[in-house]
């Protein structure tokens, strides 16, 4: 299966993708817009073009295994995105996976602009691979 993972801010959503046998996971891009439709509208091309078979969303929970703000933001998102696409939506726990993104970029050699650019996609990444990794074990 290939999974799209989403980690949704207000700003800036990283999107990364896993291969159809789910070793290999990729950050794909960084969509940089406030807009929800626009933002819904561009996930949903990419779903189309890079064949995905569902999605995987970052839920943002606090350590205390509560929901906060930001979290009620997502789940408003994936309603809005579930009402958009038959493509099953899956919630994934994304404790510290920005963190872990911020870790993992330190090995770049990247500018701090550029570095915060690619970020939210390799949170994304570390959203999905910990998802698989979970799926699996």
């Amino acid at each position: 299966m290939r999974y799209l993972a989403i980690d949704h801010g207000q700003k800036r959503t990283g999107l990364a993708i896993s291969d159809a046998s789910e070793t290999l996971v990729s950050p794909h891009a960084v969509i940089e817009t406030s807009n929800q439709e626009e933002l819904l509208r561009r996930i949903l091309k990419v779903i189309d073009q890079e064949q995905i078979d569902a999605v995987v969303i970052g839920l943002p929970l606090n350590m205390d295994d509560s929901e906060g703000p930001r979290a009620k933001r997502v789940r408003q998102f994936v309603s809005g995105f579930e009402a958009q696409t038959n493509c099953p939506v899956i919630l994934h726990d994304e404790r510290l996976s920005s963190f872990e993104a911020d870790c993992l970029s330190g090995d770049l050699n990247l500018t701090r602009k550029k570095k915060k650019k690619r970020l939210d996609a390799i949170a994304a990444a570390a959203i999905l691979r910990s998802f698989i990794e979970q799926k699996s074990g």
